[in-house]
């Protein structure tokens, strides 16, 4: 059922998704001020949120343009979104200034306050940040109301859950109930009212699912994902003021985002084309000269800005796994698929000849191996998702490190089998819906069965003792780790959530 309902989430582009769910939540938000659950009008609702969404529209049209790039439209509807959700809704000449600011300043700041490829702040936060300091009006998370709590809980499960951010959205309302509960009871407050208050009279779940987690402004390292939600959240919660700057969500979100920039690859790195070639079936892999040393560590990903004219709704910028190894220098290698009808951003890159020049915005991940080089291995992998495996078995190599590997590789077609090279001397077991003619030593077909947990346990009867690295698409991830945590001694996973 999970699986099921996982696989039809991910059919959806996450910008869609994320438009489709905030959309749903202002017209719940228009319909019960309707009858009169919410205390603002609907009149009120609709001119701010139309002032909000429009204008973060316009601006992101004619900006964009000016700077040769392709408008994201989907991008812009979100941001005009949330401002809906975070301005205080009026028809007073001071509310809708403040909210036209707001969005003014936000679809201004994707592409002033990005520093060499990279955003600083998100967009809605600092463009509510500013408005409020020029005093026309205030930052209001009216979305942090009761009567919206479980419409909000359910549209931001669904997002936390695709983007794999669970533990951090948990974590930072857990801290926001860890300050605001003592000091609710201190005041005064009935046990079972302070208790409930963080989650039904703030806009803490509104802001963990839909701000806190956006991955553009993301720390690179899972842990260190966890403290800036901490930080985040003891912000969110506790009243304080810098001169005339006073504590707001807006700003907990700008200090966590600054706190992300500045621990993660702080500036974008050119990368220079200088091969690109078909590995087999429909996967390509091109690679890059950096103009600047790229810090990694094997099983990352790195995120490349492609811009393509026809655009899509993706945007200009797409993660993959690093194929190279932290040992390889300044060489930069990604493969990926290019099914048909191939998508804007893949053609782009298929374009790209000798010379062409992009960059890399990112690198972030913790589909890393494991320091102690003791820890016994069993890699599985799914199609392109083999790629981290030859990072970190290059880099293994280049460490001078022999572990007791095995790997389990699952291709439709014998014929998709890429970079059996670089897993010489490796245990690997393949997995295809015919027998391969041949191939590598040290290698063996193990049958057309689809790739579970089930195959895994027979292809690897010693997996108690091994740590579990996955890979490969979400739904094939998921399954494979739900089920193969109670057997193996860790399970680790690698899935991008296509934002």
């Amino acid at each position: 059922m999970i699986r099921a309902i996982d696989a039809r989430i991910g059919r959806v582009p996450m910008y869609r998704l994320v438009l489709i769910l905030l959309a749903a939540l202002a017209a719940i938000a228009v319909v019960l001020s309707a009858v009169g659950v919410l205390f603002f009008t609907p009149l009120e609702l609709l001119v701010t949120g139309g002032i909000a969404v429009g204008l973060s529209w316009l601006v992101n049209r004619i900006a964009a343009p000016l700077l040769r790039v392709t408008p994201h439209d989907e991008s812009a509807f979100i941001t005009g979104l949330l401002l809906f959700f975070i301005m205080k809704p009026g028809t007073e000449l001071g509310d809708l200034a403040a909210v036209a600011v707001a969005a003014t300043v936000a679809a201004v700041s994707k592409y002033v306050l990005v520093i060499r490829g990279r955003h600083v702040f998100n967009p809605a936060a600092i463009g509510a940040f500013v408005a409020t300091l020029t005093g026309l009006g205030v930052s209001y998370w009216w979305v942090g109301s009761e009567s919206l709590f479980w419409f909000v809980l359910v549209a931001g499960g669904v997002v936390v859950w695709r983007v794999r951010k669970v533990g951090m959205a948990v974590l930072f309302v857990a801290a926001v109930c860890a300050v605001m509960i003592p000091t609710l009871l201190t005041n005064g407050m009935a046990v079972p009212s302070a208790l409930t208050t963080p989650l039904l009279s703030t806009a803490a779940v509104f802001f963990a699912a839909f701000m806190l987690t956006e991955p553009l402004t993301l720390a690179p390292r899972r842990w260190q994902q966890l403290v800036v939600a901490v930080v985040t959240g003891v912000l969110f919660a506790l009243p304080y003021h810098v001169g005339p700057v006073y504590s707001s969500p807006e700003l907990a979100l700008l200090v966590g985002n600054l706190l992300a920039f500045l621990v993660g690859q702080r500036r974008g790195v050119a990368l220079t084309t200088r091969e690109a070639r078909r590995l087999g079936g429909d996967v390509h892999e091109l690679v890059f000269d950096a103009a600047a040393p790229v810090r990694f560590r094997a099983g990352q990903y790195v995120e490349l800005h492609v811009p393509h004219r026809t655009g899509d709704r993706k945007g200009v910028r797409r993660t993959f796994s690093v194929v190279s190894a932290p040992s390889d220098g300044r060489e930069v290698r990604v493969a990926f698929r290019v099914p048909e009808p191939a998508s804007s951003a893949k053609r782009a890159l298929l374009e790209l000849v000798t010379g062409d020049t992009i960059r890399a915005t990112v690198v972030a991940g913790d589909f890393v191996l494991p320091e102690d080089g003791d820890r016994k291995l069993a890699l599985v992998a799914a199609g392109i998702g083999i790629t981290p495996f030859v990072s970190q078995i290059r880099e293994e190599r280049a460490r001078g490190r022999n572990r007791d590997i095995v790997l389990v590789y699952a291709v439709s077609d014998p014929r998709d089998i890429v970079y059996a090279d670089e897993f010489a001397g490796i245990r690997v077991l393949v997995s295809s819906r015919v027998e391969p003619d041949t191939v590598p030593d040290g290698w063996r077909w193990i049958g057309p069965e689809r790739v579970d947990a089930e195959t895994v346990r027979r292809a690897v009867p010693d997996l108690a003792e091994r740590d579990v690295y996955v890979s490969g698409p979400p739904a094939f991830v998921d399954d494979l780790r739900r089920r193969l945590r109670p057997t193996a001694r860790r399970v680790r996973t690698d899935a991008f959530s296509g934002y």
